[in-house]
């Protein structure tokens, strides 16, 4: 890292450290996050007490329980909590992203920094490293509020493969977060008018975080009735995939289109590591890896993406002689 990324770095996090409005909002998604994960804690011990007083009832009377007692699985409990990062966190990433362009305009400060001797990539280089250190801070800050909840009011227990799951859902989390920043840093310096990047980047958001999953979930049959169609029809596995090997090409299409959001890539990377979809619960770290490694690649792809894009556009070339509005 040069002198002069090494400025604009420091310079950019202080920045951001002290915008208050940003921080109450990250404040808020923290806290609506312990909220989601105290009110799936206190559902599971609703289930549990109620198993448990079942249980008891048919014991005495001589019986015994057909059915096995809910299972603990502390991270699927967080399912509330990374769909919550999945839609609201994009909007702070956009308005973080935003921001850290559009002040220099405000304050006129574009020509003061080029007239410096840095380098044509160094200002977008700066200020993406003190975007992915900002979301990095807060994603560890997430970190310590579900490890914390979920072990005092879950009462989880914590093994090397849980937490290694956990920090990996949470990893791919902070590459989600940095795809939205570096997507509005690029949008912002591209355009000329300061509405329009901003109204760009929402509408993005609105398509690929809102509506392109949506579409995705609505064609899919098996999530039209509660518990899965096929289960409420008693039909076992080998028999739901005979019919829809009958339905091969709408599922394709339909499988392309979710293929399209990058939001979903991170849902089924984090879902998977959280156990959150069934076959994935107590597998190893190992198995989940070989089984959703291309949500991950793709993740990662798009936020290289969003970096380049960024990159290319935020320099001065670009930037000055830009009469913004």
């Amino acid at each position: 890292m040069s002198k002069a990324v090494r400025t604009i770095f420091f310079k950019e996090l202080g920045d951001l450290l002290r915008r208050r409005s940003f921080l109450l909002l990250c404040a808020a998604l923290a806290s609506i996050v312990a909220l989601s994960l105290i009110i799936a804690s206190l559902n599971y011990h609703k289930q549990l007490s109620d198993y448990q007083q079942y249980a008891q009832t048919l014991a005495q009377s001589g019986g015994a329980a057909a059915a096995l007692p809910p299972q603990l699985s502390p991270l699927q409990q967080l399912r509330g909590s990374i769909e919550y990062i999945e839609i609201i966190g994009p909007v702070l990433a956009i308005v973080a992203g935003y921001g850290i362009v559009a002040k220099e305009k405000y304050r006129g400060t574009l020509r003061l920094f080029f007239s410096r001797p840095i380098g044509a990539l160094d200002l977008a280089a700066g200020k993406l490293a003190a975007l992915a250190l900002l979301w990095l801070i807060i994603i560890l800050v997430l970190l310590l509020v579900m490890a914390t909840t979920l072990h005092f009011v879950g009462g989880a227990l914590f093994s090397a493969s849980t937490i290694a799951k956990l920090v990996l859902s949470l990893a791919a989390a902070w590459a989600y977060l940095m795809f939205w920043s570096a997507l509005a840093l690029g949008l912002t310096c591209s355009s000329k008018h300061l509405g329009s990047a901003l109204l760009i980047s929402f509408i993005a958001w609105l398509a690929v975080v809102l509506l392109l999953p949506q579409i995705g979930d609505t064609m899919d049959p098996d999530n039209q009735v509660p518990g899965g169609l096929f289960q409420s029809m008693h039909v076992d596995k080998s028999h739901e995939h005979a019919i829809m090997a009958h339905f091969g090409g709408y599922e394709s299409a339909r499988n392309a289109l979710e293929e399209t959001s990058i939001s979903k890539h991170f849902e089924r990377a984090s879902f998977a590591f959280l156990g959150v979809k069934q076959i994935y619960n107590q597998q190893p770290v190992g198995y989940i890896w070989g089984d959703t490694w291309k949500d991950t690649a793709l993740l990662l792809t798009g936020l290289l993406a969003s970096a380049a894009f960024a990159l290319t556009w935020c320099n001065k070339r670009n930037l000055i002689g830009r009469s913004w509005k």
